[in-house]
């Protein structure tokens, strides 16, 4: 296997003095990530796992890079980890040290970890041999909402095969630079958003902390390709009605790509930034233990609500709930769980052989617990988890997420959620949690259940409507639908 990050291993690279990451007014040349992390890699040398307390700066790009440069797993921390979680995670991964900036406050749950500093400004200089593909390159922990967050062991493979089927399917290249506000410890914001563009020779242009005026900025200052979540998308195509709405939207217009991910955008912020700009917003498909799945081509067409094909290598396929194969799957609405197989996947949870197990078929296929169905010419379309997202109401099999895309397009909805729960004569009957455009003069209910049957079916209405001032969710905007019934 090649080098993960070939534009570090040479100095004489044609992008070696070119901007490799910047965080507000600290940049850093590819040339000088190399000599930081190089630096910080010979310290490393013949560690164990190392923990990376992953805030948004410099600091965590240098300590993951050095850390993948030696071939030592790194673990990265959410500064933001409740007490109790953070001591199972360190718990379980047993790092033998923890990297952070000289300014990091950290918690007492890492006092007894020796702690080493990093420093972007110190200077380095060797090339580190490229361990095998199957080396462990980063333990990303899930979001634990079944239970104690389990580590996706990521192989090195992995990353190199997701973030080089995201090159032919994005035709993203070294020229492309790309700006985001995403965390830094999740898939999303630390693989895709700065070791794709690094993988590249590419840049990254982070901005700290989401704003309308700094996407715009960064944007119209260079920047070709924005990645975001739907929370992000959705404030934006708030702004283009307000009075910098002009500056946003030739922003927008401006870039190469613009890609949501991380929770399904809805269709009525597709609609509203299309008609602000004329660009249109892909989505892709992923999961922590398997990278990227899918994605809208670059050259393809971008349909709201899917989330495009499978990229080159991936192998994708629609279960029942026996696990048998959906039979003819394209464009006959038949709803499935996702599976998936390929190079793109990880090694397995840390610790954990019996969750591995189960998470795979017996002929390898990964069990997503993501339900969806097929267009004719093979866009998935993604209509929920299985858990919480897959409505079996009088007979019928429904996705939560077309009820939801559909009470958005009512003009007195802001936000909205849909949920099942236990009914003596349905099964289940579909309950809507709404977010009023006006909260004085809220939609009422019967009107947004004929709504929902005038757009889609009559069984597929809200049998209850419930009211609420926002929606309960998480650091990537996805909606913790387990906390509304809480």
């Amino acid at each position: 296997m090649t080098s993960l990050l070939p534009s570090l291993d040479h100095a004489s690279a044609p992008a070696a003095s070119q901007e490799a990451v910047r965080f507000g007014g600290t940049s850093l040349s590819h040339a000088q990530l190399a000599a930081a992390s190089g630096a910080l890699a010979a310290r490393l040398a013949g560690a164990g796992r190392v923990a990376v307390w992953a805030t948004p700066t410099p600091e965590t790009v240098v300590a993951v890079v050095a850390a993948l440069r030696a071939g030592v797993p790194a673990v990265p921390l959410n500064p933001r980890t409740g007490e109790r979680e953070l001591a199972h995670i360190l718990a379980d991964s047993a790092p033998s040290a923890v990297l952070a900036g000289a300014a990091d406050t950290l918690p007492p749950a890492l006092a007894a970890l020796p702690r080493t500093d990093v420093d972007i400004t110190a200077r380095g200089e060797g090339v580190f041999p490229e361990p095998g593909p199957e080396s462990p390159a980063l333990i990303v922990y899930t979001s634990g909402t079944t239970g104690p967050p389990k580590g996706a062991v990521l192989p090195r493979r992995a990353i190199a095969a997701s973030l080089d089927a995201l090159e032919d399917a994005w035709r993203w290249t070294g020229v492309d630079v790309l700006v985001h506000a995403l965390p830094l410890f999740h898939v999303h914001g630390l693989i895709l958003g700065v070791l794709g563009p690094l993988r590249r020779g590419g840049s990254v242009r982070h901005l700290g902390r989401f704003s309308v005026e700094g996407v715009a900025r960064e944007l119209l200052s260079g920047g070709t390709m924005l990645f975001g979540v739907p929370t992000m998308y959705h404030r934006l195509a708030e702004a283009l009605d307000g009075p910098e709405g002009g500056e946003t939207a030739k922003a927008l217009a401006g870039a190469r790509l613009l890609v949501s991910g991380s929770a399904a955008l809805p269709v009525h912020d597709h609609e509203r930034i299309a008609a602000a700009t004329g660009r249109r917003v892909v989505e892709r498909y992923g999961m922590t233990e398997t990278l990227m799945n899918t994605a809208v081509r670059a050259d393809g067409e971008p349909r709201p609500g899917t989330v495009g094909v499978p990229l080159r290598g991936v192998e994708l396929r629609l279960a029942e709930e026996d696990g048998t194969p959906v039979p003819d799957t394209e464009g006959t609405g038949a709803i499935g769980e996702i599976q998936v197989r390929g190079t793109n996947l990880f090694s397995g949870y840390l610790n954990r052989p019996d969750a591995t197990a189960a998470a795979f078929t017996g002929d390898g296929w990964f069990r997503t617990g993501d339900m969806a169905t097929l267009d004719a010419d093979g866009y998935v379309r993604i209509v929920g988890r299985k858990a919480t997202d897959l409505i079996k109401s009088g007979g019928h099999k429904i996705g939560a997420g077309e009820i939801e895309n559909a009470l958005l397009d009512h003009p007195g909805v802001r936000e909205a959620a849909v949920t099942g729960e236990p009914d003596p004569d349905l099964g289940e009957r579909i309950v809507a949690w709404v977010v009023p455009a006006d909260p004085g003069n809220p939609p009422g209910e019967r009107e947004l259940a004929d709504h929902v049957a005038g757009q889609l079916a009559p069984h597929k209405r809200p049998r209850t409507v419930r009211y609420l001032d926002a929606l309960p969710r998480n650091d990537m905007g996805k909606v913790m639908k387990r906390a509304l019934h809480d």
